[in-house]
C-alpha cells in the first residue's frame, strides 16, 4: 500500500476471512476497501459491514495506525463514507441467498469468486478455473450481477484473462480483476520453458 499511494489507484485488500482483527488491521494500514471471502448469508454480510464502519454504524475500533498518516488527521471522521465493503459470493449457499446478501445495508458490492462458485454449484463436473464458459455458470454469474444491480450496489468478478475481463465489463460488471502476481509469474515461467524446449528440440 505504500507503493500504491504514489499512484491514483484505490487500494483494496482481500482479507483472509470474516475476522474482525484481519479486517480492521487492513483498514488501519490504509486500505480503502475490503473484499471478504465466503460470505454465505445476510447475517454474515451484516457482520462484515459492522467491522468496516465505526460506531454507531458498525463496531470498528479506532486505531488507524498508518491510515492516520497516509489519509490525514481527519481520517476517522471521513472513513465510513470513503471505504468500500465487498462480500464474496462463491458458494452454493451464497448463491441461494444472493438477493438478501446484496440488500444488506452498508454493503457496497458483491465480488464473485468463479472457481469456488463452480465447485459449490457443480461439484467436480467441470475443471477448476476462473473464466467460466459453461452455460449454467455464465447464467449463475449473470444472475448475481443482476441481483447486485437490482439492489443498487456494485458487482465485481475475478477474471483469468484480459479477454474475459473485457467480456465481463460488456455484461455490466463494475469491477473486474486480472491474474495476481503469482499467476502472472507462473504463466511467464511456463511460456519461457515451453519456448526454450521448442527451440532446443528444433
Amino acid at each position: 500500500m505504500q507503493a500504491m499511494r504514489a499512484s491514483e489507484v484505490t487500494p483494496l485488500v482481500r482479507v483472509p476471512w470474516l475476522d474482525p482483527a484481519a479486517i480492521m488491521k487492513a483498514l488501519d494500514a490504509g486500505a480503502y476497501g475490503v473484499i471478504c471471502p465466503m460470505i454465505n448469508n445476510r447475517a454474515q454480510a451484516a457482520e462484515l459491514v459492522s467491522y468496516v464502519r465505526y460506531p454507531p454504524d458498525g463496531s470498528r475500533s479506532l486505531g488507524p495506525t498508518r491510515a492516520n498518516f497516509s489519509a490525514g488527521s481527519n481520517y476517522a471522521a471521513e472513513a465510513d463514507g470513503n471505504i468500500l465493503c465487498f462480500a464474496m459470493i462463491e458458494t452454493a449457499e451464497a448463491f441461494q441467498n444472493v438477493e438478501e446478501i446484496a440488500s444488506t445495508p452498508g454493503l457496497d458490492g458483491v465480488y464473485i469468486g468463479p472457481a469456488d462458485l463452480t465447485l459449490g454449484l457443480t461439484g467436480k463436473r467441470y475443471p477448476v478455473g476462473f473464466d467460466r464458459e459453461e452455460p449454467e455458470m455464465v447464467d449463475a454469474i449473470q444472475t448475481i450481477l443482476a441481483k447486485a444491480h437490482q439492489a443498487g450496489i456494485r458487482a465485481a468478478l475475478h477474471c483469468g484473462t484480459p479477454s474475459y475481463a473485457a467480456k465481463a465489463v460488456g455484461w455490466g460488471f463494475n469491477l473486474v480483476t486480472l491474474p495476481n502476481d503469482v499467476r502472472l509469474l507462473a504463466s511467464a515461467a511456463s511460456a519461457s520453458v515451453a519456448e526454450a524446449r521448442k527451440l532446443m528440440s528444433a
